[in-house]
């Protein structure tokens, strides 16, 4: 079998004898690497299910209507299609043979000299996959636009509706998990209801607009500098949002998440509900593991060497959200982050390239760059290694710092420019009611395979359920 690109022609005489790099993924990781490898002497493939690449840090903004999908994601053809020694193929890697060096995909055997897996992670229920149409996650496009249409089409049927309990219940919001991205998703819908209320509705109050935060950590992004946490949990509150915290979700049913706690269980009703809780490796992992008999931790990600490769296989790297990397001076993994995965995919496709020309690369040393969200217009936390920012200077870090990882020029032009115009007007370009009901269940999002539940929303923003997805396993 020839072991480089999907051949239809004869490859250049050049290109014959060039290793074949293969990069299953293009995140973070995977586009880094890309990049890195591009109109070098190796042969590229990158293999991902769908032909963009999604920056998902500002999947909320996509779901509170600030942003449109096209402004966070880029087709990777595009961004690196056009180096003359990278190849791009759309499919779903299903099997990895390591005795052979080969996937397969598309229902066909391809082979690899090197193999960098960097497949990412999805969302994970925690065996309650049954929740999993009632309170959609937030880790791909399809997600984001549902529960922009679920909060939407809520508020439409809220300004029909002649009851009062009925409309504060359509007008109720809860988000489950308070880390940064629920933070940012609770912040966000909000502000979105608070002004959609005051400008766009005739009959619905801005006092009935409600969102929770709920989590069973006792302060919101627990990660995070106690000093922080505590400013953003005083903005959240100081903007709307409702904390919940120290409480666990023990069930979720159709427009009630069900809560217990220190002084009893609690029932919270609302028509919108929205999970950032958990968060689990693709199953391409799995999957690797089992062939290997490489270790993988609780979340499913890739126990790796210090140069990112499998035990016993030096040629098949993990990176990104994919791999569990504890080789840091703290012995602490790497965090799930954009800032390693990035880190990681450029330093391994370097040591490939030195490992060619017969030399190793310096050991990986990650820079860390901090962490920060952002809470509300003009107001963001920021932990930049122990320098602690709140408020506006906050975020201006944040806003330059995701710019800065945008790897598309026009979508960093056009966010950019998004970004003045809603804080200049308050208004959000976004706000369209698009897609059919729970169109995001139909997307396998490379965790395990689901069947479909035949559940959907009415106006009035209930869900009819009469099938449930498998547990994960």
């Amino acid at each position: 079998m020839e072991r480089f690109f999907l051949e239809l022609e004869t490859p250049p005489e050049v290109m014959a004898g060039w290793p074949h790099v293969v990069i299953v993924g293009g995140g973070f990781a995977g586009l880094k690497a890309c990049n890195a490898l591009a109109r070098q002497p190796v042969r590229v493939t990158l293999i991902d299910k769908r032909n963009f690449n999604l920056f998902q840090p500002l999947l909320y903004q996509v779901a509170s209507g600030l942003v449109s999908e096209a402004d966070v994601a880029s087709p990777l053809r595009q961004m690196v299609g056009q180096a003359p020694n990278i190849q791009i193929l759309l499919g779903e890697v299903v099997e990895i043979d390591v005795a052979r060096r080969e996937l397969v995909f598309n229902d066909q055997r391809y082979g690899y000299d090197q193999l960098i897996l960097a497949t990412g992670s999805g969302s994970t229920y925690f065996g309650r996959e049954e929740w999993r149409p009632l309170a959609p996650p937030m880790k791909i496009l399809e997600h984001a636009d549902e529960i922009r249409r679920r909060l939407l089409m809520a508020l439409e049927e809220a300004e029909q509706t002649r009851d009062p309990r009925q409309r504060a219940f359509l007008q109720t919001v809860v988000v489950v998990g308070a880390g940064p991205a629920g933070c940012e998703l609770a912040g966000s819908l909000i502000e979105l209801m608070h002004r959609a209320v005051v400008r766009d509705f005739k009959q619905l109050r801005r006092s009935e607009c409600r969102v929770l935060l709920v989590d069973l950590v006792q302060r919101v992004l627990p990660t995070m500098a106690e000093p922080l946490s505590a400013a953003a949990a005083g903005h959240l509150e100081g903007a709307g949002v409702e904390l919940r915290l120290g409480l666990k979700v023990e069930g979720i049913a159709p427009g009630e998440v069900r809560l217990s706690g220190a002084d009893g269980e609690q029932v919270l009703e609302a028509a919108t509900i929205c999970w950032t809780a958990g968060v689990r490796a693709s199953r391409l992992g799995r999957l690797l593991g089992e062939a290997t008999g490489c270790p993988v931790d609780r979340g499913g990600r890739l126990e790796v060497q210090a140069d990112f490769s499998i035990p016993g296989h030096p040629e098949i790297r993990a990176v990104g959200d994919l791999c569990c990397y504890r080789h840091t001076p703290e012995g602490t993994p790497l965090p799930g982050m954009a800032g390693p995965a990035v880190q990681a995919g450029g330093w391994v496709a370097a040591d490939i390239l030195a490992r060619m020309r017969g030399e190793s690369a310096p050991p990986f040393r990650w820079l860390d760059l901090g962490s920060m969200a952002v809470i509300g217009p003009w107001y963001a936390v920021a932990d930049l290694r122990g320098l602690h920012l709140t408020g506006l200077a906050g975020w201006v870090v944040w806003a330059l710092a995701h710019l800065a990882f945008i790897p598309d020029t026009e979508n960093r032009i056009a966010l950019f420019s998004k970004w003045m115009w809603q804080i200049a007007t308050r208004q959000r370009t976004a706000l369209l009611i698009t897609g059919r009901p729970d169109q995001h269940l139909g997307v396998d999002v490379g965790l395990f395979r689901a069947t479909r539940p035949a559940a959907a929303p009415g106006l009035d923003g209930a869900i009819t359920e009469s099938g449930q997805t498998a547990p994960a396993g």
